[in-house]
């Protein structure tokens, strides 16, 4: 399964942390929280305990098909979509696959979790209760029940890291299409959930074609399998009628 999430700034626990102002609106204590980090770091990337999820999407490749969703609907709260991507783990055990999981989606998942009170058993099973889990786990950042393609792909090398969108145009997928996650606050505050939902979908697929490229890399698939799990792709997406994953189609098949 492999997962990404979108994020914005805690503005609640800005409230209670940076003490500003009670009448200050969410807009103004996220420029607040930013200005802050701005001072400490000298960029606007917010400590991870500092983000609150938003849109959390997938894409499953089962035996019988293929499929991209984000969980829950667009009025779905945090918690809850925090509880479906951790029940789903605790009934499938799915295989997880990210880009940069273990150094941002994951963390940000533990701390949310943490926040909320969400159990995630399986999740955090480490060969107590499965043995099978003492060898190959979530949590271990060298075991492949996890693959963070962008710590795989760069040797576990911060300076040989790379963005998703500059590999995916690298190897002919669309990349990024309408919006960059450096948007998401403001799409978040106008009221564009589905917008962002629609952007982490297209970005979830960037990943998952990546997954395919590598997994012919290291002979889990050889060409005719490839282009195989390519064509299963394109036919899902063919079938599709939201206009987003038309539209990331399209771009694809204009990639010379």
């Amino acid at each position: 399964m492999v997962f990404d999430i979108e994020t914005v700034p805690d503005v609640e626990f800005g409230r209670r942390y940076l003490g500003v102002d009670k009448a200050l609106d969410d807009a103004a204590v996220g420029q607040v929280m930013l200005a802050r980090r701005r001072q400490q770091t000298g960029g606007e990337f917010l400590a991870l305990h500092q983000h609150r999820i938003v849109a959390i999407s997938v894409v499953l490749r089962s035996r019988e098909a293929w499929k991209v969703w984000s969980l829950g609907d667009p009025a779905a709260g945090e918690a809850e979509l925090i509880r479906r991507f951790f029940d789903g783990i605790d009934r499938f055990s799915p295989d997880l696959v990210s880009w940069n999981g273990s150094g941002f989606d994951l963390p940000v998942l533990h701390y949310r979790a943490l926040r909320h009170g969400v159990e995630a058993a399986r999740y955090w099973e480490t060969g107590d209760s499965d043995q099978g889990f003492r060898w190959n786990n979530y949590l271990n950042r060298f075991h492949w029940r996890h693959l963070d393609l962008m710590d795989v792909l760069s040797g576990y090398q911060a300076r040989a890291r790379a963005p998703l969108d500059e590999i995916a145009v690298m190897l002919g997928f669309p990349g990024k299409l309408g919006m960059s996650g450096d948007q998401v606050w403001d799409q978040w505050r106008s009221g564009n959930v589905t917008g962002i939902r629609d952007y982490c979908e297209t970005d979830v697929i960037n990943t998952y074609l990546v997954f395919l490229r590598f997994q012919l890399l290291r002979g889990q698939l050889d060409g005719a399998g490839y282009e195989s799990e390519i064509a299963v792709v394109r036919d899902a997406l063919g079938r599709e009628d939201r206009p987003h994953l038309r539209e990331y189609l399209e771009a694809w098949n204009e990639t010379p």
